[in-house]
């Protein structure tokens, strides 16, 4: 099998229930359990806390309260203003105030129950709107600039103004928030961590602990999903357990109830943006004015590195020459908002794909073909409003091959005909590109390190500073190695993620994980190939190669030979026995940085990205004009992932991304009561997309010949930029909405669009509609 067709490595174990998971882990009859107590208000003081009661149940091992922390009580991942442990005051609904280890799950209840803590409430900030209108921000706004907009927007010929709020999202993963500590000797602590940054979780556990990060061990062999949702979210339940296991002097396990995962954790960031933006008659964009608001909750958490990506991405795949972004971020008092899935590019996109629908409205044109007219150029028009360059643009061979494979004018005219026949049921298409950026902006961040070691029957172990959280990182690292060493891929085994092996390491996000990670394997490999290369000479020499040290050693099919003389070779195992017995090391460790990757916040100028990933997607849906649903009759999708390191994961990527995205731009809609508690907070109130919505047809391609020089394998990400081909689904709903007004009005719109938002566009343009003569 090629190491590009490997099936997943965890498929087996996923479907007979053999993978292990963190509440899988069992250390022993000694293990106690968890229960973290939340508070119930937004905003309060904490006037008395009593855990006496509490602390008399049989099996009780350990209370914690924030003054009981032996180090910082700090787990702020950028900015320190994210308490531990509540002292003194809460600032959101679900903030943890104390911690009970228990022998049972009964006996923490029961302690849980009898935990007595007294609040004092304070006003609270619940809604973006009015942290904007108090000024609420966490840092000061942020800009990018080019060209003249104020200047172009004045002598546009045309110009539309707007405001589209975009909601927040759960991440919802399968496998809810958990870790498994465990307290070695002396100071020692190991985390068996569902984190997709364990070098991070490592730092915050040290910190709470106050002890070296080489006391702690953070390990994580998979996580049930992830999103985002655990790349800084899941230090708090590590480090809760680690602070119970210390305190106890023995293994303890937190498992977030889904319930209680729902109403503790941050989501998708709310965004409340207003724009301008000017154009001519045909349908050229001449200038953009963009303000960015989004609600970070109670702490900074990534909330302006995700503000920076959105802004990074609020012209999506167009040239505008004539460019205003400005972004801030505000808190309120609601759980800290984290990464998702796009980490802000969908709510820098949503905005422009939007006005530029209502620009193809208001000029009677299709949106296409306005999408079309202002996509960066191939050799011109193609420089991003923060100055890099975008080389290698696939938009236009993409938007070519997807217009004919799925029929898009031809289905645009029977939709016509479609909608002129049927009153209570409207038809709507809509074809949305993505222009998705890779790289982490903060540019330290695009490092990775990796070490491979070789055993001597001629088995591979590969160590790297991924995580697996579903997505295949660890098959195409899998793939990557056997391809690069020229060992069969069931010779080689990728190991659990470990920071005693791989230190140092960023988060598995930003689309790089295979990006970096394979490289560094690669680096690691190439060290020990050099170092065996000696070897195999003397070896094939002595099986009668004429000159093993001019034809070039090749290693491939579990052996070495030269190009010149294949048929003479000596098998992988036996060569690394002669090595081993020539005292030649075996191990090596790899690493790799991203080049040329830049960015100046104060000029708002550099070279955030290393290259582009491309995508599109065609959308059909029918609406029920009477009751707001809608279903999802057909998606094309035509991505560009390079030449694929594994082409079903990416293909299963490119659709789970797609259907995850239509559930931000349809269903999944997030509602706090008055008090700042999260209504939406279980599966029978928060709904996920299931099986029912994915397209009737759904047609996925890979686009084919055209490899992404500089990378591994010349691939390209695809974690993230497939989420955003959702917009197709989100606009064709518009689409459909505008039909019922005979397409002469703009309807009112946002995202999620969700029944009750159909139905109130469709009573505004009713209303429009009655006053037509």
């Amino acid at each position: 099998m090629k190491s590009h067709d490997l099936k997943h490595n965890s498929a087996t174990g996923h479907v007979t229930g053999r993978s292990v998971y963190v509440n899988d882990m069992e250390s022993g009859p000694g293990q106690l359990v968890a229960r973290v107590v939340y508070s119930k208000h937004a905003h309060a003081r904490i006037t008395d806390i009593d855990v006496a009661k509490a602390a008399g149940v049989p099996g009780i091992a350990a209370i914690i309260t924030a003054k009981d922390i032996p180090g910082k009580n700090q787990m702020g991942p950028v900015v320190h203003d994210e308490p531990c442990l509540a002292e003194g005051e809460v600032s959101f609904a679900g903030q943890a105030v104390v911690l009970i280890a228990a022998e049972n799950e009964e006996a923490a209840l029961e302690a849980e129950r009898l935990v007595r803590i007294e609040y004092l409430p304070l006003d609270a900030v619940l809604t973006l709107r009015d942290a904007i209108a108090k000024n609420a921000l966490i840092a000061p706004p942020r800009y990018i600039l080019s060209g003249d907009a104020a200047g172009a927007m004045e002598k546009a010929p045309l110009k539309l103004e707007g405001i589209l709020e975009t909601g927040a999202q759960e991440h919802w993963y399968l496998e809810t928030q958990s870790a498994l500590a465990v307290p070695g000797e002396g100071r020692e602590m190991t985390v068996y961590a569902s984190s997709q940054n364990p070098s991070e979780t490592q730092a915050i556990v040290a910190e709470v602990l106050g002890i070296p990060r080489n006391e702690v061990e953070v390990e994580v062999r998979r996580m049930g999903g992830a999103f985002g949702g655990k790349e800084t979210q899941a230090n708090h339940v590590a480090a809760w357990a680690a602070l119970l296991a210390n305190a106890a002097g023995r293994p303890v396990k937190i498992h977030l109830f889904r319930d209680d995962d729902q109403i503790m954790t941050g989501k998708r960031h709310r965004f409340l943006s207003e724009y301008r933006i000017g154009f001519d008659e045909e349908g050229r964009i001449l200038a953009y004015e963009v303000e960015l608001n989004s609600d970070a909750g109670a702490a900074t958490d990534l909330s302006l590195a995700i503000l920076e990506r959105a802004m990074f991405h609020a012209e999506n795949g167009y040239y505008i020459p004539n460019i205003s972004i400005t972004g801030r971020a505000y808190r309120t008092n609601l759980p800290s908002n984290t990464a998702f899935r796009g980490f802000g590019g969908p709510q820098g996109m949503a905005v422009i794909e939007n006005a530029i629908d209502r620009i193809a409205r208001l000029l009677k044109k299709d949106a296409a073909g306005i999408r079309k007219l202002n996509f960066y150029g191939i050799d011109e028009r193609n420089q991003a409003p923060y100055g890099e360059l975008i080389l290698n643009n696939r938009l236009h061979v993409i938007y070519e091959r997807l217009l004919i494979s799925s029929k898009y004018e031809e289905r645009r005219a029977e939709i016509d005909i479609f909608n002129g026949r049927h009153r209570w049921k409207k038809r709507g298409l809509a074809l949305t590109p993505v222009k998705f950026g890779i790289s982490f902006t903060t540019a330290f961040l695009n490092q990775a390190g990796a070490l491979v070691n070789i055993y001597k029957d001629g088995t591979i172990q590969v160590n790297h500073g991924g995580t697996e959280m579903g997505q295949g990182l660890h098959t195409k690292i899998l793939g990557i190695a056997a391809a690069e060493s020229g060992v069969s891929a069931r010779h080689i085994k990728v190991s659990s993620t470990n920071t005693s092996k791989v230190p140092n390491t960023s988060a598995t996000a930003a689309s790089s994980g295979s990006d970096l990670n394979g490289m560094a394997v690669k680096n690691a490999i190439e060290t020990l190939k050099a170092r065996l290369k000696p070897v195999a000479c003397a070896e094939l020499m002595k099986a009668g190669a004429k000159d093993p040290h001019h034809g070039g050693i090749v290693f491939a099919e579990d052996a070495v030979f030269t190009a010149d003389e294949p048929e003479i070779r000596i098998s992988f195992p036996k060569l690394v026995m002669a090595a081993y017995l020539a005292q030649v090391s075996l191990s090596a460790t790899g690493f790799y940085k991203t080049p040329g990757i830049h960015f100046n916040r104060e000029t708002g100028r550099g070279n955030p990205f290393y290259y582009y990933a491309y995508g599109m997607a065609v959308s059909e849906v029918e609406t029920d004009m009477l009751t707001g649903m809608y279903r999802l009759l057909r998606s094309d999708i035509l991505h560009d992932v390079g030449d694929s390191l594994n082409e079903q994961i990416d293909l299963g990527q490119i659709e789970g991304g797609f259907i995850q995205g239509v559930g931000w731009c349809t269903t999944e809609e997030i509602k706090w009561d008055d008090k700042g508690r999260l209504l939406s907070h279980s599966p029978d109130t928060y709904k996920i997309p299931t099986a029912g919505d994915i397209p009737e047809v759904f047609n996925v391609e890979l686009l084919r010949d055209y490899p992404n020089t500089g990378t591994i394998r010349k691939s390209k990400a695809v974690g993230e930029p497939p989420f955003m081909l959702a917009f197709s689904v989100w606009l064709a709903i518009k689409d459909a909405i505008s039909a019922a007004g005979d397409h002469r009005f703009e309807p009112l719109f946002s995202l999620p669009a969700t029944a009750e938002v159909v139905l109130l566009s469709l009573e505004e343009i009713r209303k429009k509609t009655e006053n037509i003569p």
